[in-house]
């Protein structure tokens, strides 16, 4: 038996709503929505982010309430992020997946309040690195690719056997792919866990609230080395190819709307894996404010662009409007 990663299937059929990925069109129904969860480490907290109105950070005694309502409406699954207002950050990442940390502290009680919720959880660094960078840096501030991918392989690992269904590196570095599929494979859970990789992900404006929300802005200088540059296409494409030369499951684009040349292109090279955009902080807050500022309707607006990320080829959108579209969807409104 050929088991390079590649040749794993199992990992993206295991359950429902990965199989629905599998499938693709232009309509819009519950599995294409993705809704982002920030989780800290405060648990009896909800915060609303100062960027994102409406949009909360949680502690794990105050999801629960806030998620039920949004998985009756038909919620197929959530992207986890960590955010350290208590515990310290180091230049290791240390609290990444120490058994403090609040993602994997909220994982079991997710599997055991909601078992058929799909649970993704962002792997990256910035989030619990002192210095705000997605990698671990020399002493000279120069990324150390290796013991960065070794980190994130490690910090896949934990989520995995918290009981994450898919991990998401959205670190955009060299071989981190290969070496997670690599460790999940040792620790049993190559045919168990899904790996959607941050394939194209470029250096953006758009991101500023989600740094507000995540407290992941890094102290000095700035992530172009390692994100994509705006106007650029064929390393796109290349790094997505590199993905999955290395046995990614699932690709994403991120940002959405100012990319879905890329989607297109994206989906067009690779149509048998599931395809993601992120429909990012600063595409929300402009949508947002642009409604509330009487610009345009937002349902109506929203519903054009999600339809032109499923058209230009996403087959799941990470948007923090899913709460709202869910609705719509059930009222036939969207």
């Amino acid at each position: 038996m050929d088991n390079s990663p590649e040749n794993i299937l199992h990992s993206r059929i295991f359950n429902d709503t990965l199989r629905k990925w599998q499938c693709s069109n232009t309509e819009i129904a519950t599995h294409n929505l993705m809704y982002p969860l920030f989780i800290t480490d405060n648990d009896d907290t909800k915060e609303e982010v100062s960027s994102l109105p409406n949009v909360y950070r949680f502690g794990i005694n105050r999801l629960k309430e806030f998620l039920e309502p949004i998985i009756q409406l038909g919620l197929k699954s959530v992207l986890l992020f960590g955010v350290l207002c208590k515990l310290k950050k180091d230049d290791s990442a240390t609290n990444a997946d120490s058994v403090e940390n609040p993602v994997i502290r909220i994982i079991p009680l997710l599997k055991k309040w909601f078992p058929d919720l799909t649970i993704a959880c962002d792997i990256c660094l910035c989030p619990y690195i002192s210095h705000g960078h997605c990698a671990i840096l020399t002493n000279e501030n120069i990324i150390d690719v290796k013991a960065t991918c070794t980190r994130l392989a490690d910090i896949a690992c934990s989520y995995a056997k918290a009981g994450a269904d898919i991990v998401a590196p959205s670190d955009m570095m060299d071989g981190r792919i290969r070496e997670i599929k690599s460790r999940l494979a040792s620790c049993g859970y190559i045919s168990r866990v899904n790996v959607l990789s941050y394939s194209a992900k470029f250096q953006s404006c758009f991101y500023g609230p989600f740094r507000d929300a995540a407290g992941s802005a890094p102290s000095f200088g700035d992530r172009r080395c390692y994100q994509l540059p705006p106007g650029s296409k064929g390393i796109a494409l290349s790094a997505v190819k590199r993905d999955v030369r290395e046995g990614c499951d699932m690709l994403m684009v991120k940002p959405a709307l100012a990319y879905l040349d890329i989607v297109k292109q994206t989906k067009e090279t690779f149509p048998e894996f599931p395809l993601f955009v992120y429909q990012v902080s600063g595409e929300y807050a402009m949508l947002y404010y642009g409604a509330k500022n009487g610009i345009f309707d937002l349902r109506t607006a929203l519903k054009e662009c999600i339809t032109g990320m499923r058209r230009a080829g996403a087959d799941c959108i990470i948007s923090y409007f899913s709460p709202e579209i869910l609705m719509w969807l059930k009222d036939g409104l969207f």
